[in-house]
């Protein structure tokens, strides 16, 4: 019924939103080791970017349905889901770095010197505060980006949002903390 070799891969997308598993080998076929390279071109690690080949297709398995042929090709379309895997993984990284640089100060021993406590206890306040700042939806996706180290794929769905919802608030809310650290720099 679908055998057509010459099917383009905006059909074979077409195909994949409603379920056809198919389609989708074609598509993982064509795509896959494309994806791998481009994400190796863009400076990932060959395991990470492996792992992201396989999450950026396991993502347009799951995303065809949105897909607008009218807005872009089907290729531009696949490779825009990974480059930004690649962009989480590095924000992740980022913030995990930025976070285990706060937590070494937090876990030290009870002998911890007095101006570093005082350090510590004033960085926690700041930080209590300028979540403050934010409404509950912001502080609910920043919440859950940088301190569960969630996807924003991940937090639309959780939170039942569009993504660019999230991505919207999440701006929104780094613009809002980084005038807030400005006050301390």
């Amino acid at each position: 019924m679908h055998d057509r070799l010459d099917e383009t891969d905006e059909a074979l997308l077409a195909r994949v939103a409603s379920g056809d598993r198919q389609a989708f080998e074609r598509i993982f076929a064509a795509y896959a080791g494309k994806v791998k390279g481009y994400l190796l071109r863009l400076g990932a690690p060959a395991a990470a970017a492996e792992d992201l080949a396989q999450d950026a297709m396991v993502a347009i398995w799951r995303r065809a349905a949105s897909f607008d042929s009218t807005k872009a090709k089907a290729s531009t379309w696949i490779f825009v889901i990974a480059r930004n895997a690649w962009i989480d993984k590095l924000r992740r990284e980022r913030t995990e770095l930025a976070y285990r640089s706060v937590l070494i100060v937090s876990d030290e021993s009870a002998d911890e010197a007095p101006d570093d406590a005082a350090m510590r206890g004033q960085t926690e306040e700041q930080v209590s505060a300028a979540m403050a700042m934010l409404s509950e939806e912001q502080r609910q996706v920043v919440r859950l980006s940088f301190f569960e180290d969630r996807p924003h794929s991940e937090i639309a769905e959780r939170l039942s949002l569009p993504l660019g919802t999230v991505k919207s608030r999440l701006r929104l809310a780094l613009m809002k903390l980084r005038t807030h650290w400005e006050k301390y720099q």
